[in-house]
């Protein structure tokens, strides 16, 4: 089962998806990408390829380690993002090879079903407070939108107010047996986000998102210490050394992505470390299917998992295609009262439509996220 082949396909919206094929036959599919540097990532695949071309594939975490430590620089989002999405791959093959879905090599499942979560979008209160009883009648049990636009470090008591407003419509529209969380993406000043938390406490979300941007981790203790609600964070950290002293500071939610945290593998150790600081996971995903295959096998082998996001309706593009258009059998990915049943399909679960790929590929994409910038010129984070 030693690997002859590697190839990577820049597909529309904004993804990458990687095709790792065996001298025996067997293919493995993996999502390695960054947002925005999808060209990055796949040349660092090409270059990883000189390791892995020969290898034997069932040796997955001799593979890991050597990718991980064997170029002497290690870490950052491009590096483990390639190894992520190969990572990925490799599980994908072990398992069609032994006939099992991946969770099965895992442990077994620990949960039947995976609860998932609905993006919603709306600027004002009344569009929020729609959208999230769409997504309730849709079968949705949970829904997220994002906390706000642009924020200066310390913006007006107006923003504090329309967060708290927007908040209330979609508690109020949802009720009391749903839940709320809110992504603050990074764009708050730790004195900001502290400002905008208490008048949030009384609607109880399940998690506020990244309430600072990840190089001022070392703050989120004073964020935890100052309200009640729950926080998450987790989607710009790449390896367990990220999240080692980021568990310390008290946060109850951790997002490992798994197409940039290293994987299937790394993810899964990164989930036992949270389990011993009473942390759960949640993890990042507003990528493709092959990368929210990956999540869903991880979230039925760990015991301390959340809910999980997923990609349909996040806003994020305004291409046409969409996780299930990539797939020969999307009703895998079937959402029956806001939960994903569990699969017996081997390996990651997902059928990719190779020729669909290679036929999106053709065309490709540069995607490139926003660039904000405040009313005086200046940046403002996205």
């Amino acid at each position: 089962m030693n690997i002859v082949r590697l190839e990577t396909f820049l597909v529309q919206p904004r993804w990458l998806f990687l095709r790792v094929e065996t001298d025996d036959g067997l293919i493995g599919w993996g999502e390695p990408v960054v947002e925005g540097r999808a060209q990055s990532v796949a040349t660092a695949v090409d270059e990883m390829s000189d390791l892995l071309i020969g290898a034997d594939a069932s040796r997955i975490e001799d593979i890991w380690q050597t990718l991980v430590k064997g170029g002497f620089y290690r870490g950052g989002p491009v590096l483990s993002s390639a190894i992520a999405g190969i990572d990925q791959a490799l599980w994908d093959i072990k398992g069609k090879a032994l006939g099992v879905p991946v969770y099965e090599l895992l442990g077994g499942p620990v949960r039947d079903k995976v609860r998932i979560y609905s993006w919603i979008h709306g600027d004002e209160p009344e569009e929020l407070a729609d959208a999230a009883r769409r997504a309730v009648e849709a079968g949705f049990d949970a829904v997220k939108f994002n906390g706000s636009d642009r924020l200066r470090p310390l913006d007006t008591p107006a923003q504090v107010k329309r967060l708290a407003s927007r908040t209330a419509a979609v508690r109020d529209a949802i009720g009391d047996r749903a839940d709320l969380a809110i992504d603050f993406h990074g764009r708050a000043s730790t004195a900001m986000v502290r400002r905008m938390l208490p008048p949030l406490e009384e609607h109880l979300p399940l998690f506020v998102e990244e309430p600072v941007l990840p190089e001022y981790s070392r703050d989120l203790g004073h964020v935890v210490q100052s309200t009640s609600i729950p926080v998450a964070l987790g989607e710009r950290l790449y390896s367990r050394w990220d999240f080692r002293d980021v568990l310390t500071t008290g946060v109850a939610v951790l997002q490992p992505d798994l197409s940039h945290a290293g994987g299937i593998s790394e993810v899964r150790r990164i989930a036992a470390m949270a389990e011993t600081h009473d942390a759960q996971i949640a993890p990042h995903c507003p990528l493709g299917p092959i990368a929210f295959a990956a999540c869903l096998q991880i979230d039925l082998a760990i015991p301390n998992f959340l809910i999980q996001e997923q990609s349909l309706g996040i806003g994020y593009t305004t291409s046409d295609a969409g996780p299930l258009d990539y797939l020969v059998n999307p009703a895998v990915f079937a959402q029956r009262d806001g939960h994903i049943l569990r699969s017996t399909a081997p390996g990651l679960g997902v059928e990719i439509d190779e020729a669909a790929v290679r036929k999106a590929a053709a065309t490709g994409h540069r995607w490139r996220n926003p660039l904000w910038r405040h009313a005086d010129g200046s940046f403002a984070e996205w």
